[in-house]
């Protein structure tokens, strides 16, 4: 007889950012742990890919108990092998504590972060092992393709996801069924599809993530596509930046030909496709499709004019589409189950999910997946967790650095392309950052103005230069130089940008600095008018000095202030040197006396 197989599963996260954590290191000692406490028989180690918590990494989780344990040490694995034995009780220490009342979570399915998303996209994300195409196999991996290949058209393909009304997940919300139909139409054999996953924005690490931990799921969504639409030749465009990402789609790949998935004869059937990684420059303009389109044919990434549009001529002049890689993972689940099933997930007019990477002033940040029309507020305060420190919520950015600003009063607008673009913002790469009381909407909009020129590729005029005189207008209101005469000139240039810029990169990027004037016009009037920043951000209009009667002599301000600025014996209220004071905040973040807030911050005007 066969020994039994373990009943117990320790797996461990080993995405980019658990890995750089020591990740490896606490696999090894779980298992060197596991062997010495005789339990090899019944409990097996093994790892995942993302779990999307990033935050609480290095990530362990204890199957079929569903223990959930987070911030893992290497110097931890001994208790929580040795908490596997008979009688023995989970690790606490380690144990998520909920962000508010503190309390102690043990299950993965109880923590807020995960009991309020609903996983469709990210469905294999933090459960199998993305280097066992086995794992995949079990939850149903390539059924659709199966499905597809042997019992169905390419027409009812291409109508099954017409059915489940699913849209562009790459940020422009456009029909995905109305790109396939019309290359599927296209005359010729030569036909190419290309999974987008050149994710460039800051904060955003949802490709990274799902390419890591799914690798199966983006190539059957991509074989799928090309079934569709008569294409026998596809890529995944992936930036350099993301070795492992491309480490495990290739050994995926290899895994997939091996098991006749992939190859001249796509299970035993008469379709051909083959797949190859490419791996780009990881330029923001490199995710506009045409952009991306040059760089595979080994030219400058530059968006092309159209039409014509790829669907009729893209790679090498031949119909191509492109699609973000969020939308590939959502192909092989609507095949197997069904458009209807999809389409009643969302609203009406946004069905499925959106994968979010949520980020800034929030409680629990990582990678989420919501239904589509979940209410903002939903997303900050139940699955992230809130505001932190209890400041206010100020504003949410949403769609990337090119995304619209929304004030907290609008946190109650739905979460879908609709009706993000009537509050003004985009949906964009979903990266979605929460600002607090303390942020300057001024300096956050120069901010990713900046990072937005930048990254402009030069080729039309109203990109390469309305955007770098949007952010000189910006840094004159910032040091208290601008005029109200400044702000009409602001959204007049945002304006011609937006409706002359040739891509969509160009056409978004004057979003922040233009809902920044929509929504928050009195603190740009602060700024032109009283010279002053009401958050006390932006350095040149504003001074710190420290109030003798508050300090009690710390020095907590004395170990973080980078130029040696603030000086003083412990127990006496200390001295800042204002020819050294970079005005860095430092001090005001740690002081818990208020020695360095309220009347300490004197106004420049």
């Amino acid at each position: 007889m066969s020994a039994a197989s373990p009943t117990t599963r320790i797996l461990v996260c080993e995405s980019t950012a658990c890995a750089s954590s020591k990740a490896a290191e606490i696999r090894a000692g779980l298992e060197a742990a596991v062997g010495r406490l005789n339990l090899a028989d019944r409990v097996e180690v093994g790892f995942t890919g993302c779990h999307g918590f990033c935050q609480k990494g290095p990530i362990v989780v204890v199957e079929p108990e569903g223990i959930f344990y987070c911030q893992v040490k290497p110097g931890d694995a001994e208790d929580i092998a040795a908490s596997l034995r008979p009688g023995g009780e989970p690790v606490k220490r380690l144990f998520y504590r909920h962000p508010v009342t503190k309390e102690a979570v043990p299950r993965y399915e109880d923590i807020v972060f995960y009991k309020n998303q609903h996983r469709l996209i990210l469905r294999n994300c933090g459960v199998v092992n993305p280097e066992r195409i086995e794992d995949a196999e079990e939850r149903g991996g390539y059924g659709g393709l199966k499905k597809a290949v042997t019992s169905m058209t390419p027409e009812q393909v291409v109508n099954e996801v017409k059915r489940s009304g699913l849209r562009g997940r790459g940020g422009a919300g456009f029909p995905t069924w109305i790109k396939w139909d019309l290359c599927r139409r296209q005359p010729g054999d030569e036909k190419y599809v290309i999974c987008n996953a050149n994710e460039s924005s800051p904060g955003a690490f949802m490709d990274r993530s799902l390419l890591e931990a799914d690798p199966h799921s983006v190539i059957e969504g991509l074989a799928l596509l090309g079934y569709a639409v008569g294409a026998s030749r596809g890529f995944i465009y992936c930036r350099a930046e993301y070795s492992l990402a491309a480490k495990r789609a290739q050994a995926a790949l290899d895994q997939a030909y091996g098991k006749g998935h992939l190859g001249a004869r796509v299970m035993g059937t008469g379709f051909a496709f083959d797949v190859e990684i490419f791996q780009g420059g990881g330029t923001f303009v490199s995710g506009e499709e045409t952009a991306l389109l040059s760089s595979l044919e080994g030219a400058r990434s530059m968006p092309r004019s159209r039409p014509p549009f790829p669907a009729t001529s893209g790679l090498w002049g031949k119909p191509t589409i492109v699609d973000n890689i969020k939308t590939l993972a959502s192909v092989p689940p609507i095949v197997s189950r069904g458009g209807a099933w999809f389409a009643s997930v969302g609203t009406e007019k946004s069905p499925g999910t959106v994968v979010v990477s949520l980020t800034g002033k929030v409680a629990n940040s990582g990678v989420a997946e919501v239904p589509m029309g979940t209410a903002l507020s939903k997303l900050i305060y139940e699955v992230g967790g809130g505001i932190p420190n209890k400041k206010g919520l100020k504003a949410v950015q949403i769609g990337g650095p090119s995304g619209g600003f929304l004030p907290g009063g609008k946190i109650e607008t739905p979460l879908d392309f609709d009706s993000l673009a009537e509050a003004g913002g985009i949906m964009g790469s979903s990266g979605i950052m929460v600002m607090d009381e303390e942020t300057c909407m001024v300096d956050a909009a120069r901010t990713f103005l900046t990072f937005v020129q930048g990254e402009s590729c030069g080729k039309c005029v109203a990109c390469r230069v309305g955007t770098r005189h949007m952010v000189g207008l910006l840094d004159k209101i910032a040091t208290g130089q601008g005029t109200e005469e400044d702000l009409g000139k602001l959204e007049r240039l945002g304006e011609i940008v937006r409706n002359s810029s040739l891509c969509g990169l160009g056409q978004t990027a004057p979003i922040p600095a233009l809902t920044a004037l929509r929504y928050f016009r009195s603190e740009f009037i602060a700024h032109v008018i009283d010279k002053r920043c009401p958050a006390t951000v932006c350095r040149e209009l504003v001074t710190f000095r420290i109030i003798p009667d508050r300090c009690t002599g710390c020095q907590m301000c004395v170990k973080v202030c980078p130029t040696k600025a603030i000086s003083g014996p412990r127990s006496q209220p200390h001295n800042l040197d204002q020819s050294k004071c970079i005005k860095c905040r430092s001090c005001y973040e740690v002081c818990k006396f208020d020695a360095v807030a309220g009347e300490a911050i004197i106004i420049v005007s």
